[in-house]
C-alpha cells in the first residue's frame, strides 16, 4: 500500500498528459511553440484591430529554421511590413469580423500578407489574383464571377467569403490547419498524394514530414513569421499602423451605369482610393444591370448619395448596346457614328475580328456629353438638407415653413483618373522579381505598366513602378 501511494500520483500525471494529446493522426505533430504570447486584458474590449486579431489566435505555433529565417526577413524589412499593414487596414475589420462570426482562427486574417502583400490587384505567374490569390478555376468553383466586365477574385468582400468557405472546407477535409493551409497553396489533391506517399515510405502523413515544393514548404513558416511579428511587434522593432476596431467600409448597390471615375468623384475620393475598395471592375464603366456592389468608406456614403441626388451631368461617358451575335462590327460602328477602330479599341477587340462574339458592347457617348476632363461640378448647399427632393421638416407655429434651399455655389471635384507612378532606373543585378519585391508589387503589374514583352532588363533602362512620382 505504501508503494501504491507513492506511484499513484505519477500514474495520474501520466494519464492527465495523455488526455491532453490530440487523438487525430494528422494532429500528432511535434510542433514546438514559438512564444507569441503577451498579456491580454480580456476585461476590456480590444484596443485596435491588431489587439483583436491577437485575441483570436488559435492555430498551434511552429518553431523551425524556416520560421526563424522568415521572421528575421520581415523584421529586416520594416517598411514593407508597414506598407502591407497600411493596405490591410482597409479590409481587416471586415475579414476579422467574418472570421469571428464563423468561429475561425484570426491567424487567417494574416494570410493575405503571404498571398498578395494585401494588394487586391496582385496577379501571380499562375494567374492567381486578388487578396486571396484565387486561380481562375477555383474562383469559378466558389462562384467568383470572371468576365470582361469584372473579376470578383479582386473584390474584397466576395473573395473573402469564397476564401473562408474554401479554408473551412479544407480544414474539415484534413482535420489539421497546417495541412489545410498547405492544401490552399498547393491543392488538396497534391497534399493528399504527398500524405499517401509519406505513409508508404514509413513517415507520418503530417505537414512537417511531407515532400512538398519549396513554395508550399515555406508557406506556413511565412504565416507563422507574420504572426510572430503581429503578436510582438516591439520585440522585432516593428511599428504597426493604427487600425481602429471599427468598420472601414460598407456596401451600396446602384442600378444605373456609372463611370468608375464619376463614382469616385461623387464619393469625393481619389480614384486610387476608390479602386482599392472596388478593384474588381475591369472596364471604365460599372454596368447597372449587374446590380453592382460599390464599397465606400463609411464617412463617404452620405456624401456619395447626396452628390448623386444633386448631380445633373452624365453618370457615364459610355452607351451600352446588346448586339445580336454574329452582327457586323462595321455596321454597329456606322450606326453609332464612330469608326470601326474606335469600336474595337473601346471593347478590346482583336483587329482581325469583324463579327460580334460578345453580348455587350460599349459605345463612346456623343461628344460634349461626357464629364469634363478636369472634373465634375457638384452643387453645394449652404443650409438645410443637401437633398433637394427631401421633404422639409414641419415647422413650429411661429416659424415660417422653409422650402428646399437653392444651391449656393458649385464646386468641382477632380476625376484625377491616372494612377501615380515613380520611375526606377535599372541597375546591374536588377530583375523584375527583385523590383516587384522592393516596391511591393508583382512581376505582372510591372510588365503591364511598362508594356514589357519579356522579363529581360537592360542597365540604364527606365521602368515605371507603382507609387508616387519619385525618381530612384
Amino acid at each position: 500500500m505504501k508503494i501504491l501511494r507513492l506511484i499513484l500520483p505519477l500514474i495520474l500525471v501520466v494519464l492527465a498528459g495523455c488526455a491532453t494529446r490530440p487523438t487525430s493522426t494528422n494532429q500528432r505533430q511535434a510542433y514546438v511553440a514559438e512564444d507569441t504570447s503577451r498579456t491580454v486584458d480580456l476585461t476590456h474590449p480590444p484596443r485596435d484591430m491588431w489587439d483583436r486579431i491577437r485575441r483570436g489566435f488559435a492555430i498551434p505555433n511552429l518553431r523551425s529554421e524556416r520560421v526563424d529565417y522568415w521572421t528575421d526577413y520581415y523584421a529586416a524589412h520594416p517598411q514593407s511590413v508597414l506598407l502591407m499593414s497600411q493596405r490591410a487596414g482597409k479590409y481587416l475589420y471586415y475579414i476579422v469580423d467574418e472570421l469571428n462570426r464563423r468561429g475561425l482562427p484570426t491567424e487567417l486574417a494574416l494570410l493575405p500578407f503571404v498571398e498578395s502583400a494585401y494588394d487586391p490587384n496582385a496577379l501571380s505567374r499562375s494567374q492567381a489574383s486578388g487578396l486571396w490569390q484565387f486561380i481562375p478555376s477555383t474562383g469559378l468553383h466558389y462562384k467568383l464571377q470572371q468576365d470582361r466586365w469584372r473579376d470578383q477574385r479582386r473584390d474584397p468582400v466576395a473573395s473573402t467569403q469564397a476564401a473562408l468557405d474554401y479554408l473551412s472546407y479544407l480544414y474539415d477535409f484534413q482535420g489539421d490547419w497546417y495541412l489545410a493551409l498547405a492544401s490552399y497553396n498547393w491543392g488538396e489533391g497534391a497534399v493528399k498524394r504527398a500524405m499517401d506517399k509519406a505513409e508508404t515510405t514509413g513517415s507520418q502523413p503530417i505537414y512537417t514530414q511531407l515532400d512538398m515544393p519549396d513554395e508550399t514548404r515555406n508557406y506556413v513558416p511565412k504565416l507563422q513569421a507574420i504572426k510572430n511579428i503581429i503578436a510582438r511587434p516591439d520585440k522585432y522593432g516593428i511599428t504597426l499602423p493604427n487600425v481602429s476596431n471599427t468598420p472601414y467600409f460598407t456596401t451600396v448597390h446602384k442600378t444605373r451605369d456609372m463611370d468608375v471615375a464619376v463614382a469616385a468623384a461623387l464619393a469625393e475620393m481619389p480614384i486610387d482610393d476608390f479602386r482599392a475598395l472596388n478593384p474588381s471592375y475591369n472596364r471604365p464603366v460599372i454596368l447597372g444591370e449587374h446590380n453592382p456592389a460599390l464599397h465606400l468608406p463609411l464617412d463617404k456614403v452620405a456624401v456619395f448619395n447626396d452628390n448623386l441626388k444633386t448631380y445633373t451631368g452624365r453618370l457615364s461617358s459610355w452607351r451600352v448596346v446588346h448586339p445580336q451575335r454574329g452582327q457586323s462590327l462595321a455596321s454597329i460602328a456606322k450606326s453609332s457614328g464612330i469608326t470601326l477602330d474606335q469600336l474595337r479599341q473601346a471593347n478590346n477587340l482583336d483587329a482581325r475580328q469583324t463579327r460580334v462574339t460578345v453580348a455587350t458592347l460599349l459605345i463612346p457617348a456623343a461628344p460634349g456629353s461626357t464629364p469634363a476632363e478636369g472634373g465634375i461640378q457638384l452643387a453645394a448647399y449652404s443650409q438645410g438638407t443637401s437633398d433637394p427632393d427631401s421633404q422639409a421638416t414641419p415647422a413650429r407655429a411661429d416659424t415660417p415653413r422653409q422650402t428646399a434651399p437653392e444651391p449656393s455655389r458649385l464646386r468641382t471635384v477632380r476625376l484625377n483618373a491616372q494612377p501615380s507612378a515613380r520611375t526606377h532606373t535599372i541597375r546591374k543585378g536588377d530583375t523584375l522579381f527583385s523590383l516587384a519585391r522592393r516596391y511591393n508589387t508583382s512581376v505582372d503589374a510591372l510588365r503591364k505598366l511598362n508594356n514589357l514583352k519579356s522579363t529581360s532588363l537592360s542597365t540604364g533602362q527606365r521602368l515605371r513602378v507603382p507609387g508616387t512620382g519619385v525618381q530612384s
